[in-house]
């Protein structure tokens, strides 16, 4: 683009949300991504970010368009040790700063937008608001089940797979995709990425039936890798990643229980209206004692 300001000739990315999304949520993502950057983690530098829907019809971002291709598409080996290594060093950052950075340039209420004590009232305060009696029994035992805190909480993704990573085939070019982030023990961005790579159907994957089966394989293989590949890079505390679990199903059981009453199967986002909060559901029963009830989708 002749003439255009420093940063806005290379190639962009818009980002818009649906005009229901909270309009504090772009502004979130690029204090996240512009501080992220600034520490020399890979991520798209955010240029312009906007909660007011009547320019786009939606909040938006826009940001730098990072090379490369989703993980899986870029390699199909070493996956496990691409995400632990991209992780571990995530967690690895001073949180300390990002903290900062939203207390002074983020949206209200700052730093509380991504604490783990925002994080379980966020979720509190949507079942109340919708009246998700099935779920109220999950997140009040995960509120009176919290272990002690870790010492030095990190910079946790929350959403952290192989989807929401880019690649050129050589190295990471890019960790995509920030609504979801909390400061937290890093126990629990590691279990929220082993509920997505144990729970999520292969039926979505997009491959042949007949070869199902090789993606059942291959996902054990990937993660046993990631796991013991976090292990070698971080110490983590194996014992609370049962409770971290159920904290981070809660993200999920929730937004199901939104979702299902109001999409058809197959509407929309394929994930709300698939097995995956029913598989939740049944690990969060198995590690708590309860089961969360979840609507089942329309026929």
């Amino acid at each position: 683009m002749t003439g255009a300001a420093q940063g806005w000739s290379g190639p962009l990315i818009l980002r818009l949300f649906a005009r229901h999304h909270d309009p504090r949520r772009p502004l979130l993502e690029a204090v996240v991504q512009n501080t992220l950057a600034d520490l020399g983690y890979p991520v798209p530098r955010a240029l312009l970010a906007s909660g007011d829907a009547a320019a786009l019809g939606g909040p938006f971002v826009v940001m730098d368009r990072a090379p490369g291709r989703p993980l899986l598409r870029a390699r199909m080996l070493g996956v496990g040790a691409v995400l632990a290594d991209l992780q571990s060093r995530l967690h690895e950052l001073d949180a300390s700063v990002l903290l900062d950075a939203l207390d002074r340039d983020g949206p209200p209420p700052g730093r509380e937008l991504v604490t783990f004590d925002g994080y379980l009232a966020q979720f509190h305060a949507r079942i109340d608001k919708g009246a998700l009696e099935g779920l109220r029994p999950a997140i009040e035992w995960v509120m009176a089940h919290r272990p002690r805190e870790a010492l030095r909480p990190s910079i946790c993704h929350g959403d952290f797979h192989p989807h929401n990573i880019l690649h050129d085939g050589r190295r990471a070019t890019a960790v995509l995709d920030w609504p979801n982030i909390v400061v937290a023990d890093p126990a629990y961005d590691v279990a929220s990425t082993l509920l997505i790579l144990r729970h999520t159907p292969i039926e979505l994957s997009g491959s042949p039936r007949a070869m199902l089966w090789m993606v059942r394989v291959a996902r054990r293989v990937l993660i046993v890798r990631y796991l013991r590949g976090y292990r070698q890079r971080r110490p983590i505390d194996l014992a609370s990643l049962p409770y971290y679990e159920a904290a981070a199903a809660i993200r999920a059981l929730v937004r199901a229980a939104e979702r299902r009453p109001q999409q058809r199967r197959g509407v929309e986002n394929p994930l709300d209206a698939s097995p995956y909060a029913d598989r939740l559901a049944a690990r969060f029963a198995a590690i708590t004692g309860v089961l969360p009830v979840v609507p089942a989708p329309r026929a």
